[in-house]
């Protein structure tokens, strides 16, 4: 205390009554260690301020992360939410479409799905449908033959059989047809008309025409008639069933009974082929 009554500032500086120069030593060193302590003292509480600031700022921070956070979970669950009642939904619709009876006609009133979806009954009003049969594919060339000559033989074949010919018929009329015109479909070239039919070559044997070289002068048929190999197989074999025994005979003795040809024997060379091809297009038990 000084001598007017008042309080010393135990930080405060100490003012020299004299100069500094004149103090004693002992003064000196007191003065600087009360600056010292002073300054500590002020360090010390700038430091404590700044740790508080610092505290204040990080509380702060972490509130407003949380508060983040909390907004995203709630935000998500409300989209969780959403997406979870769309996909309800949809289930529900999807179900109710599977539970409709898609046999019976759509009705034009708004239809009511059912909570349970019931097997459709079968429709017993319509006769059930069959299966249609594999169309048998045409066979390979057999015994040497190309294929224009074994679609010729096809089709003397299925002339035939539409005639309820027996097999033996069919082999003799592929014979035939093997040394009258080699199988293949020719026209005359003494007779023009016939060339402007489907043929597939021009001969010179009188008005001899088609798969078995038959005559429109000698009665077998009109001349367009006569180039479609279904028709001239009818005749040939028509002709056939006249001679009596035709089916005991000799393949050679029954084709001449019906062509008369200047070389009979010449059909018999060909049974054997003509058998085989037979046998291609009907196997043996059809």
């Amino acid at each position: 205390m000084r001598d007017d009554g008042t309080l010393d500032d135990p930080y405060a500086p100490s003012t020299p009554t004299a100069d500094m120069e004149d103090g004693t030593s002992t003064e000196r060193t007191t003065t600087a260690s009360r600056l010292r302590a002073y300054a500590r003292d002020l360090t010390g509480r700038r430091r404590a301020q700044v740790a508080l600031a610092t505290g204040v700022v990080c509380c702060l921070g972490l509130a407003a992360v949380a508060q983040v956070r909390d907004e995203s979970a709630d935000a998500a669950t409300r989209e969780g939410a959403i997406s979870n009642s769309e996909l309800a939904q949809r289930a529900e619709q999807q179900s109710a479409s599977r539970g409709l009876d898609r046999v019976a006609a759509p009705s034009t009133s708004a239809a009511v799905p059912s909570t349970a979806a019931t097997p459709a009954d079968p429709d017993t009003s319509a006769p059930a449908r069959k299966a249609a049969p594999a169309r048998p594919t045409d066979p390979a060339p057999v015994a040497g033959l190309d294929e224009d000559q074994m679609e010729n033989a096809e089709a003397i074949v299925r002339a035939g059989r539409k005639m309820g010919v027996p097999r033996r018929g069919l082999v003799i009329a592929v014979a035939t047809a093997m040394q009258e015109s080699n199988l293949y479909n020719v026209a005359s070239g003494v007779l023009p008309e016939s060339q402007d039919y489907p043929h597939q070559g021009v001969g010179w044997d009188h008005d001899s025409v088609g798969l078995f070289q038959q005559r429109s002068s000698s009665g077998w048929g009109p001349v367009g008639r006569l180039m479609d190999p279904e028709f001239a197989t009818r005749q040939f074999l028509a002709a056939l069933e006249q001679v009596p025994g035709w089916q005991r005979m000799r393949l050679t003795d029954a084709a001449q009974a019906v062509q008369v040809s200047a070389y009979p024997e010449h059909y018999q060379q060909h049974e054997w082929r003509a058998t085989r091809v037979v046998d291609a297009i009907v196997p043996t038990g059809r």
